[in-house]
């Protein structure tokens, strides 16, 4: 996490520390109990609704209508089986992923890693701050330059939440995505949803053409995130430390029964926004593939409710999104390296490729959905990273990933590698026999 002083642990924090004690000794049951260890994997989820994920189900919908759903799907099963394996690491070791890989990797591979996720977290923070100025632009009438800054500041303000303890901060983002969540269930309530077709998507797998597949790469690029990977072991690491096996143990199987609700409420939300788009543009508007466009026809085809709605979610997703991912950047850096620049230099410089994109005209929406597929290229380095950590028992103990999870992870890194592999081949013309030609 960012930096702790002492003042970083006081108030809430300092409180919630103590309720998890109560919690692990068996002096706290009920809902209470289950409530005061929820955190972690609600802060990593936000990275699941990022506006990276707006732009890439946009499309998704609008383009294929329900026809990817499976992938959403899919991506946030893997999902929940890396988030899981990122808080134990955390729990079990009381080190994040990005230390241990300086502490476990050959010197030569360290520095290489530490710059490709750098990259990923830039990439990622592009989305995500480019993504609520969008929004605050669209639903204030104001400049996109002008969104661009008082997001900067409205994101480093939401930082500043963790100056009360870490407590102050889980429960800012919970709201943002109590919002989007609510959001999204008015959205689908108002759209003229085909539910069996929708149905179908959920469960029949199908690529229905090579566009699909570069759409479908920036869904699990939205979706799987290399930061997630890296924010869920450090989130864990310092929150009311296990002192010894059982506590690990218990902590382990809390934080398994938060990631599969978080997760599970990330992937709804995401299915809704294609949902959503199916609903509202596939039929007639099957071109809108931009987040300013998918705005202005939501208001003649499902009314200014909708229209707004959709902007709100939006914001609470940039701000929310682009303050973990600028949590992970520091983590990252302080893993890899050893140091951390001030949490404000760290949130200028990230700024700095969104206002690049946005000076040289860009189309922001595009540049969102290429961030998606950049993080999808970096993915499987913390993921390999992590799989291989999570089974060795001289980091993990008895605690390590047993054959059957492991294989699981295996499979899951091996798909995303070889989709990876498949749009290098598409993008460099390769013939792929299994996919219909375009057009």
């Amino acid at each position: 996490m960012v930096a702790r002083d002492a003042t970083a642990v006081a108030g809430m924090g300092e409180r919630t520390d103590a309720a998890i004690r109560e919690v692990l000794a068996g002096r706290r049951r009920g809902i209470g109990s289950t409530l005061v260890m929820v955190g972690p994997a609600v802060v990593a989820s936000i990275a699941y609704m990022d506006p990276g994920n707006f732009a890439t189900n946009i499309q998704a919908g609008a383009r294929f209508g329900y026809a990817l759903l499976w992938v959403v799907v899919a991506a946030n099963l893997v999902a929940m089986l890396f988030q899981a394996l990122s808080a134990k690491l955390g729990i079990v070791t009381g080190s994040n992923l990005a230390e241990l890989c300086r502490r476990h990797l050959p010197p030569w591979a360290v520095v290489p890693m530490w710059l490709a996720s750098e990259v990923a977290a830039m990439a990622t923070d592009l989305a995500e701050f480019l993504g609520g100025a969008i929004g605050l632009s669209l639903l204030a009438g104001i400049p996109l330059l002008a969104g661009m800054v008082v997001t900067g500041l409205a994101t480093y303000a939401l930082l500043m939440l963790e100056r009360r303890g870490y407590r102050s901060l889980e429960i800012g983002i919970a709201v943002l995505v109590g919002v989007i969540g609510l959001s999204y269930l008015a959205e689908v309530l108002i759209a003229p949803v085909d539910w069996a077709a929708a149905g179908l998507g959920v469960v029949v797998p199908r690529i229905p053409s090579p566009e699909a597949l570069t759409v479908a790469v920036g869904i699990i690029g939205a979706t799987v995130m290399p930061h997630a990977l890296y924010l869920h072991s450090g989130l864990t690491q310092n929150r009311a430390p296990a002192r010894n096996d059982d506590e690990r143990a218990a902590l382990v199987r809390y934080s398994n029964g938060e990631v599969l609700v978080a997760l599970s409420v990330a992937g709804l939300i995401n299915m809704a926004m294609v949902v959503m788009a199916a609903a509202a543009f596939h039929l007639g508007h099957d071109d809108v593939a931009e987040i300013g466009t998918a705005y202005h026809t939501l208001t003649p085809l499902l009314g200014p409710a909708a229209a707004g709605l959709f902007l709100v979610s939006l914001l609470a997703s940039g701000l929310s999104s682009s303050a973990v991912g600028t949590m992970a950047g520091q983590m990252i850096m302080q893993g890899f390296v050893g140091f951390a620049i001030p949490l404000w230099a760290r949130r200028l410089v990230t700024m700095v490729p969104a206002f690049v994109v946005v000076w040289l005209g860009i189309d922001s929406t595009k540049a969102l959905v290429l961030s998606q597929v950049v993080l999808s290229f970096v993915l499987p380095l913390p993921m390999i990273a992590l799989v291989s950590f999570t089974r060795r028992r001289d980091i993990m103990g008895r605690f390590a990933t047993p054959p059957l999870v492991h294989a699981a992870a295996v499979l899951g890194t091996a798909v995303i590698v070889a989709l990876n592999v498949v749009l290098v081949m598409q993008v460099l013309g390769v013939p792929i026999p299994f996919l219909p030609d375009a057009g």
